[in-house]
């Protein structure tokens, strides 16, 4: 009778070859999601990653994203090469972060009209909510509406108030057509049951002047392009656009506290393409989250009249997509036109 086939013992420490492959394979299923993951997630960043700024220098959304890059290069320990890249409203670089490889060297520091574009410009090269995956709300950056010192208003309640007593004798400029400042004034009209004259301009720059002088009464901008005007006593500051009061100016009211409940989402956050791995979307999350609490740049960015926020990924993307339903029902109830 043939005897059975027998392990040899290994060593004298009585291992056999199954109990060793046994043991193998766990040390192998341990370690595989290192070796298999994405990009190497835990090593992750070996290289310099490039932030897509989709618009020009200058403006708010490059400033504030030149604010962030060394402190955020410091903690994840890679160089942060801003690129910017502007056209269309932000589309254009938008676009070209949409169609980058999802391994967390391509991001996207955008602002709100992120949300705007879809609704405004109709049918795009990608899709906002699909192609893109939430990284960070960054910072609130709420609009603020001023007027001119010749205009005998102080505040919202008394704004209201003059436009209905003067209907069609006022007027407002913006930034350009489908801006968060035009949206804002519209916005504003609507909820306040008034009728106003919208003046678009290319841009916050050549607007100042005119409702410095008074050419046009109004004014909805950022608080960085408008703030050193009413600080110097040129520009008078009725409101902002935020629910609350902003730290950048915790002297100007709310506009709703004078119109109860009036809000315009306005913010800067960081983004990236669509499939880059869950665990680089943390690593990169969590840096934000301790670059964000550092007091100086705090001070910096509030001093933009953006307050910092850093909200988690999955909070940042639901914000996403009720914007998106918000200013696709608003943009189809006025009938605002792109330029």
């Amino acid at each position: 009778m043939p005897y059975p086939l027998r392990q040899p013992a290994i060593a004298g420490r009585g291992l056999t070859l199954s109990t060793l492959a046994l043991a193998a394979a766990a040390v192998i299923a341990s370690v595989a999601p290192v070796l298999c993951s994405p990009a190497h997630a835990q090593a992750y960043p070996v290289k310099p990653i490039r932030m897509i700024v989709n618009f020009p220098p200058g403006g708010g959304t490059d400033v504030t994203a030149r604010l962030i890059q060394p402190w955020l290069s410091k903690e994840l320990g890679q160089q942060i090469v801003i690129d910017n890249r502007g056209g269309a409203a932000g589309a254009v670089g938008a676009e070209i972060a949409a169609r980058a490889a999802p391994d967390g060297y391509n991001l996207l520091w955008t602002l709100s009209s992120h949300t705007i574009n879809p609704s405004l410009y109709g049918k795009l090269s990608f899709d906002t909510e699909r192609d893109f995956v939430a990284i960070t709300l960054g910072a609130n950056a709420p609009q603020i509406v001023v007027s001119s010192m010749t205009l005998p208003v102080k505040d919202i309640k008394e704004l209201i108030a003059y436009a209905k007593a003067n209907p069609g004798k006022l007027s407002y400029a913006s930034p350009g057509v489908g801006s968060p400042g035009h949206l804002a004034g519209e916005l504003f009209k609507q909820r306040a049951g008034i009728n106003m004259l919208h003046v678009p301009y290319k841009g916050a720059g050549p607007a100042i002047p005119d409702v410095i002088s008074g050419n046009v009464q109004l004014m909805f901008a950022t608080m960085s392009s408008s703030m050193s005007h009413v600080r110097a006593g040129k520009m008078r500051a009725l409101g902002v656009t935020s629910l609350k009061r902003s730290a950048g100016g915790p002297d100007i009211p709310a506009i709703a506290e004078g119109l109860t409940g009036f809000e315009m989402p306005s913010w800067f956050g960081l983004l990236a393409p669509a499939g880059t791995p869950r665990p680089i979307i943390d690593r990169l999350h969590q840096a934000m989250v301790r670059v964000l609490a550092i007091p100086e740049l705090r001070e910096q960015l509030v001093a933009q009249g953006a307050d910092p926020v850093a909200n988690t990924p999955d909070q940042f993307g639901e914000q996403i997509r009720e914007e998106l339903k918000l200013w696709a029902q608003f943009i189809k109830q006025t009938g605002i036109k792109p330029e």
